[in-house]
């Protein structure tokens, strides 16, 4: 639960070694969070990485095994108690020549990185919904306001994810709990290394800083950075013959 100064107290990070989640979960422990859950595959037996004074968790999460994410979500309370920020940070951004030729690929690719976050979305709304507090903060990404066909199964995904996240958090409004839907744009890091960098990038440092941002104002929506939004006001009404033509 909150602490006695209304600050958050217990976080689940599910994706525990995301740059973007960890960051973010960095700032929250710097702000007063005590308690911290780290959920990833094989993370069991290790040991827990310092984060600042907090006391760290880990438990096993496999993001593809969508029956054993109401599990998972039991763990974590029993280990922390309430849950102040459910933080689901996981996914492949895969290359889409790749799922060109090997269309099993990019079923299992958007089975993880739509259907996982599908599952434990739920089961996370449910226990925050008991609780009549929390806050769920689903990454989503500017791939998803409006699909390019450079990637445009993981952009696919990602439109479905914006969807549920919005939709999840209307299904929760009055109860207490609610969902904050992130939308960056490039990020530099592990998952895009090598790549071209885009117009508007950013560092997981600066979405960890924008997420806390929006903590702090409850919004619903935050793009990262704010310029995206007046951007693709523009992009989501060009002419699809036009659209058709963005650089690959």
């Amino acid at each position: 639960m909150k602490n006695a100064l209304g600050t958050v107290d217990a976080v689940l990070l599910l994706g525990g070694r995301s740059e973007i989640g960890l960051a973010i979960v960095e700032r929250l422990v710097r702000d007063g969070a005590r308690r911290v859950v780290l959920a990833s595959r094989d993370a069991t037996g290790g040991e827990p990485p310092v984060i600042g004074e907090a006391e760290v968790h880990l438990l096993d999460f496999d993001a593809s095994r969508p029956e054993t994410h109401g599990e998972v979500i039991d763990a974590a309370v029993k280990l922390v108690g309430d849950l102040d920020v459910v933080i689901p940070a996981f996914g492949v951004l895969g290359s889409q020549a790749v799922y060109d030729a090997d269309p099993v690929a990019a079923a299992e690719a958007v089975a993880v990185n739509y259907g996982g976050h599908v599952s434990i979305g739920l089961h996370a709304a449910r226990r925050l919904r008991e609780q009549g507090h929390g806050t769920i903060v689903v990454l989503s990404s500017v791939a998803g306001v409006r699909v390019r066909r450079a990637n445009f199964v993981y952009g696919s995904a990602k439109a479905g994810l914006d969807g549920f996240a919005q939709g999840l958090g209307d299904a929760l409004h009055g109860s207490g709990a609610r969902v904050m839907v992130v939308r960056p744009g490039f990020v530099i890091g592990r998952m895009t290394e090598g790549m071209t960098l885009a117009p508007l990038s950013s560092t997981p440092g600066q979405v960890a800083d924008a997420v806390i941002a929006g903590l702090r104002s409850d919004a619903e929506i935050v793009w990262v950075p704010g310029l995206l939004k007046l951007m693709f006001a523009v992009m989501r009404v060009l002419p699809r013959a036009i659209w058709r033509k963005m650089p690959r």
